[in-house]
């Protein structure tokens, strides 16, 4: 095992990758951050612009390295071309440095039927086209053991951290500060479970800390928070300082204009995340780092507000409502869910 303070992050400029990369900065790690294009990294990162299948460049730039991190994404419609492509690039890079790779995970794994509680070892059902996608690369991943060591930290839906794309900022704020209206996806009283970035990034670190003990292959769930739509609702609110409007997403015309569209279409298939109620298990990772990092739903929220433009930081600042005895206000209640 390279036990190297050094972390190769591919796709460092997505949204998990910058926040991987601020967060391995600030730990006092040495960054090698990869990205097809320039982009703000923090101070004493070192930047290496190039295609993140180009192998060759990668081994060369990441010499030293004790951690690759795979945290390429691509988009929702690229998928079925790209994804395989990309993990399979990342997979070869850590295995000829030597490196553990981790990959921020999904729930994908467990297919449209899956269960409430989401163990690292629940069985996965490929049956979507992402689902199988998902596995495979994970497969690929456990199948190279012992030659590489390799983690999946698995999460929920992703909110927070610089830059945009994902359903909390593309759909259920994006008119928050134009209409005061909370668009849900799924409904109100269905459990969820989300992801603060910068806790996730963080909890990479303390992964990637402990990677003298990860020989072989190992997956953990993060556990973020698990709430209902309500109390995610009601969390906005106060986070706002005012009263929100509830709406909800028109599947049905997304539906009739998916033929046309094959945005819609990759939306669709995964709609079900937002019916079935689920939520991940991490008593393994909490083994493995003892207390995961967990920041308060509404101080995450506001932070999020404030870097999407949906919230203004002065009006944050003096106008704060919390209506006593809700879910999110009482800490026994609200703590119990986000665990």
């Amino acid at each position: 095992m390279n036990n190297s303070k050094t972390v190769l992050i591919l796709g460092a400029a997505g949204r998990i990758g910058l926040c991987l990369t601020q967060a391995f900065a600030a730990a006092g790690w040495q960054v090698i951050a990869q990205a097809r294009k320039p982009f703000a990294a923090p101070a004493g990162v070192q930047v290496l612009q190039c295609d993140a299948r180009d192998v060759d460049t990668l081994v060369v730039a990441g010499q030293g390295a004790g951690v690759v991190i795979h945290a390429l994404n691509p988009q929702y419609t690229e998928w079925e071309r790209l994804a395989l492509p990309l993990a399979e690039a990342a997979q070869q890079t850590a295995e000829r440095l030597g490196a553990l790779l981790m990959l921020p995970g999904n729930v994908y794994n467990f297919g449209r039927e899956l269960p409430y509680l989401l163990k690292p070892d629940t069985p996965e059902v490929g049956s979507t086209s992402k689902a199988r996608i998902r596995i495979e690369i994970e497969r690929r991943m456990a199948a190279a053991a012992p030659r590489l060591d390799s983690v999946v930290l698995r999460a929920g839906d992703f909110f927070g951290g610089p830059g945009t794309g994902n359903w909390f900022d593309q759909a259920i704020v994006a008119k928050l500060r134009s209409h005061r209206t909370v668009t849900h996806p799924g409904r109100l009283d269905s459990i969820h479970a989300w992801a603060y970035l910068p806790d996730l990034a963080r909890t990479f670190v303390a992964v990637a800390d402990r990677r003298a003990e990860l020989g072989g292959h190992h997956r953990f769930h993060f556990g973020g928070y698990w709430i209902e739509g309500q109390v995610l609702h009601e969390a906005l609110e106060e986070a706002c300082g005012h009263a929100l409007k509830a709406a909800s997403i028109p599947w049905w015309a997304m539906r009739l204009a998916a033929p046309f569209r094959a945005d819609l279409r990759a939306y669709l298939e995964m709609n079900y995340l937002w019916q079935r109620p689920h939520r991940l298990d991490d008593t393994s990772l909490r083994a493995l780092i003892g207390t995961v990092p967990l920041t308060p739903l509404v101080p995450a929220l506001r932070t999020n507000l404030i870097e999407l433009g949906q919230l203004d930081p002065a009006a944050a600042a003096t106008h704060n409502i919390t209506q006593p005895g809700s879910t999110i206000c009482r800490e026994e209640s609200f703590s119990t869910q986000a665990r």
